[in-house]
């Protein structure tokens, strides 16, 4: 087929108009998703910080009676949400602050250090397996950014910590709570994956993936629903299952799949996040909305973005980028997130700058 320079010059046109169509809309939507970020930082550290004391509140308006500050797990999902804020703006320091909160949450009772739930100066409490590693997954995560050696050894010592949660009791696994062990949960254990994964990306320690597919099969044999999510937990001693299914603890064993396959480069699990990720939309997303819980798909969505970068197939996100801008639209007050009224979460300011964080950098030229 003969195509004329008359014909080539205006389909040269068109396609480049195109391209700078779509690199303007990125560059747009990004800017929006920015703007989002700074708006909410802003508001966590106007409603939600304890100058003072270094320290961040539940929510910004702590009621009579209640603890005086957050527990340790919102910090879990602000931890990240510093880290990928400082993804996108290398010269800003997010993550300094909510580091200095976490120290107060130390407990170095045997048989391994680790971060209690609350802050260890103003009470003694439990510690448990899944809040240290989700702290361990973000110290990962800067690591791999910043080289700085710090991040790796929390992340090691938190590694050891987890590690004294397991046992052979129905076949394996860690438990969720270390002070009351009646359960093993996918929230100890799909993280606890991710947490070793990492650590032998980094170390190339054979012991770090051996673990990590120790606990990899352990959930797919006793916690996989028959669609490819993941039930909570099983109850110890009983071995009764706990059946509900959520965003979190399917986000964890999607992103697991996808760094097996980086990893090992067996297609199995590349199959296997696929079909995951094609569950997931079709269990969670109903009516155009995710379920409530913020945080819980924010860590969804990191699976999501993992297996997108690998398939680029936009399915795996658009989902997501749809429910983000209805949220900002419907269920924000005067700059916070979150059910209607005066009350709001730290948690959920915190999981809406991850996933706000997480749509920006795929529009970023790096990625």
């Amino acid at each position: 087929m003969n195509i004329s320079k008359q014909t080539i010059k205006p389909l040269f046109v068109f396609f480049l108009l195109m391209f700078c169509s779509n690199v303007i809309l990125a560059q747009s939507a990004q800017k929006i998703y920015k703007d989002r970020i700074d708006t909410l930082n802003k508001n966590i550290y106007t409603y939600f910080y304890d100058s003072a004391n270094g320290l961040y509140y539940e929510t910004n308006h702590v009621r009579p009676g209640e603890k005086k500050h957050s527990y340790l797990w919102p910090l879990c999902a602000l931890i990240e949400a510093a880290n990928e804020e400082e993804t996108l703006q290398p010269s800003n320091d997010y993550l300094s602050p909510v580091m200095k909160a976490i120290v107060q949450y130390d407990s170095a009772i045997p048989p391994a250090p680790a971060y209690q739930a609350y802050v260890t100066k103003e009470e003694k409490d439990s510690r448990f397996y899944d809040d240290n590693q989700w702290i361990a997954i973000a110290c990962l995560d800067a690591y791999n950014r910043t080289k700085n050696e710090k991040y790796l050894h929390i992340a090691k010592e938190i590694y050891r910590f987890m590690m004294t949660g397991f046992d052979t009791l129905s076949g394996g696994g860690i438990y969720w709570k270390e002070d009351t062990k009646n359960s093993k949960n996918t929230c100890s254990n799909g993280p606890g994956v991710l947490v070793a994964l990492q650590l032998y990306k980094v170390t190339h320690q054979q012991n770090y993936l051996d673990t990590a597919l120790l606990l990899y099969n352990w959930l797919n044999a006793h916690l996989q629903a028959p669609d490819g999510l993941y039930y909570d937990n099983i109850k110890i001693p009983s071995l009764k299952i706990d059946s509900a299914i959520y965003t979190y603890n399917t986000g964890t064993m999607l992103q697991s799949n996808v760094l097996l396959f980086t990893i090992t480069k067996d297609k199995k699990y590349f199959k296997k996040a696929q079909r995951i990720a094609s569950a997931s939309e079709k269990y969670f997303y109903k009516n155009n909305k995710l379920p409530a819980n913020y945080w819980f798909n924010a860590v969804l969505l990191r699976g999501e973005i993992a297996l997108y970068k690998i398939d680029k197939n936009r399915k795996h996100i658009q989902y997501f980028i749809d429910d983000a801008n209805r949220i900002w639209n419907e269920e924000r007050e005067n700059g916070l997130i979150g059910k209607k009224g005066k009350r709001k979460r730290l948690i959920d300011q915190a999981a809406m700058i991850e996933i706000y964080a997480g749509l920006a950098e795929l529009l970023s030229d790096k990625k």
